[in-house]
């Protein structure tokens, strides 16, 4: 008899497969055993599937050779030997295990689709080395699934990063946005200015080129894309004033009036040299990253701050028709060119480029723009013909909900006049802190027509790290990160249409001890009495 094993065995926590695979089926009642005898065999040779296939067994044996002389042969084709992990690439996989013939057969489009059966295969096996008669089918629902990270506000260790992309990649997501510098510390070593490294906040807290390939490679081999970002002409100041003062205008100003947050700047968008030396910095660290994809930033430009410059209050009145918006568009004028220097080239934008005050008066519609603000722009960047990734900072943003980084902030004092800040949730400037629940049940898509939906290249986390470091990335991270990872995989709704929430907790809980189990460091999201007790935890209807 044929059936169905979602909730048999994949809600009930026999197994925590994370994402929930597309489809699955149990269509015997055979069993598969695994031993370190198993072997690949492959109709390509290829050292990404050799790499991958070793790393599942170690993780599935924990790098130990058992006494077991079980035979199984997972047998690999491959339709696309070609294909390179860049944005859109198929990365749907087939799985059939074979209890028959002592076989597991993996077909997939790419590579890239069968890495991700490993780490299924690696999934189930975590609970048992029997695996059950399974036919799996199984195909990403969107094409960008993503974190972001930012190693300007506080620096990153590359070992703390390579955990990231090990996690990600267990969880089946394939994208890193690096959200490299910022007005507090340029933490990037350059060939070609090697002087602006001194905003580091110190020589050993920064990134070479050999970090940043080190890092690519590492991402690569587990399907993973760095996306690199260098934010412009906004969160400017340190690094670009090393090279010359005046590329930065307003960094010595007060901070309050000029920028979101200390210290302040921005680029002087008037002065030629100013777009030398980006097309300098720009050709240099996208030489380090072979995505097609880079982005360049263009959020949170504070009029403020260049109303502190008298050549551009000068500049304003000389065209005074275009305002500040007109600046904007002095900046694009200037710096597409630049950065749109191979065909191949798509740019990524902060959506403030398009819907902020100061605005572009028009953009380029192979531009990605990623949305962070209201709802509604979700709708608007599409109508107007943009793709977008989805970054809601009321469901996305891993950072908020734990306070403010200013030490006097008289939001926080026992005689607050604002309960509604300090008390109900509003904990910080995006509040309240965004549980795993409020990112797997979030549907911000709902009111978009088929065509604005298509638009839609998926989902991305940021994780600002004002109050993050090394010490604390993983846990600030995972296991809440997982739902989105569900969420942008398979969806959050069983094949009722029904919020999955309860079947996705159980999974998550076990998703987590799994972490733990190899060595990794997630956050606690509940008693283990929840673990060991499936729909224990549960709130009564």
């Amino acid at each position: 008899m044929r059936f169905l094993i979602y909730a048999l065995a994949i809600y009930s926590g026999a197994f925590a497969l994370v994402p929930a695979p597309t489809y699955v089926e149990q269509v015997g009642r055979g069993h598969l055993k695994l031993s370190t005898a198993c072997s690949l065999n492959s109709n390509i040779l290829d050292p990404i599937l050799l790499q991958g296939f070793d790393r599942m067994m170690s993780a599935i044996f924990d790098d130990t050779i058992t006494l077991d002389s079980s035979v199984c042969v997972f047998d690999v084709c491959v339709e696309d030997a070609q294909a390179e992990l860049q944005l859109g690439v198929d990365e749907s996989y087939e799985v059939r295990v074979m209890p028959q013939t002592s076989s597991l057969e993996i077909s997939a489009k790419t590579r890239w689709g069968v890495l991700h059966s490993f780490t299924t295969i690696q999934q189930l096996a975590a609970s048992s080395l029997f695996l059950q008669e399974l036919h799996i089918q199984d195909t990403p629902l969107h094409p960008h699934r993503g974190l972001m990270i930012d190693s300007a506000r506080n620096y990153l260790t590359v070992d703390s990063i390579l955990e990231q992309l090990d996690i990600m990649a267990l969880s089946k997501m394939n994208t890193l946005h690096w959200h490299l510098v910022d007005s507090q510390s340029w933490p990037i070593v350059l060939t070609s200015y090697p002087e602006m490294a001194l905003d580091a906040y110190s020589r050993h807290e920064v990134y070479t080129r050999t970090d940043f390939n080190a890092i690519v490679a590492y991402g690569r081999q587990r399907g993973i894309r760095i996306i690199p970002e260098i934010d412009m002409p906004g969160h400017a100041r340190a690094g670009w004033r090393r090279n010359d003062a005046e590329l930065v205008i307003c960094g010595d100003t007060i901070w309050e009036e000029t920028s979101v947050e200390p210290p302040p700047g921005q680029l002087n968008l008037i002065l030629d040299k100013t777009y030398d030396v980006v097309e300098d910095v720009y050709s240099e660290v996208s030489s380090a990253f072979p995505d097609n994809l880079f982005h360049v930033g263009c959020d949170e430009i504070s009029v403020g701050c260049y109303n502190t410059s008298s050549s551009i209050r000068n500049w304003l009145k000389s065209n005074s028709n275009r305002g500040f918006s007109g600046l904007i568009d002095h900046w694009l004028d200037k710096a597409l060119p630049i950065f749109n220097n191979t065909e191949a080239r798509r740019l990524i934008m902060w959506e403030d480029v398009l819907l902020s005050d100061i605005n572009a008066s028009s953009l380029p519609k192979d531009v990605i723009l990623q949305s962070w603000r209201e709802h509604s722009n979700i709708q608007q960047i599409a109508t107007r013909g943009y793709d977008v990734i989805i970054s809601s900072s009321s469901f996305l943003y891993l950072d908020c909900g734990v306070g403010t980084f200013f030490t006097n902030d008289p939001r926080y004092v026992e005689n607050v006049t604002n309960h509604d800040w300090n008390y109900n949730g509003r904990d910080s400037w995006c509040g309240p802190y965004k549980t795993w629940q409020r990112i797997y049940s979030m549907n911000v898509t709902a009111s978009l027509t088929e065509t604005e939906k298509s638009h839609v290249l998926g989902y991305e986390a940021p994780l600002w790290s004002e109050q993050v470091d090394s010490n604390v990335l993983t846990q600030k991270l995972w296991p809440r990160a997982a739902a989105l990872a569900e969420l942008s995989w398979s969806g959050n709704l069983n094949e009722a249409g029904q919020l999955r929430l309860d079947d996705f907790g159980s999974r998550l809980l076990a998703f987590r001890e799994y972490l733990v189990r190899l060595g990794h460091h997630p956050a606690p999201l509940a008693p283990k009495y929840c673990l060991q007790n499936p729909g224990a935890c549960t709130v009564a209807a």
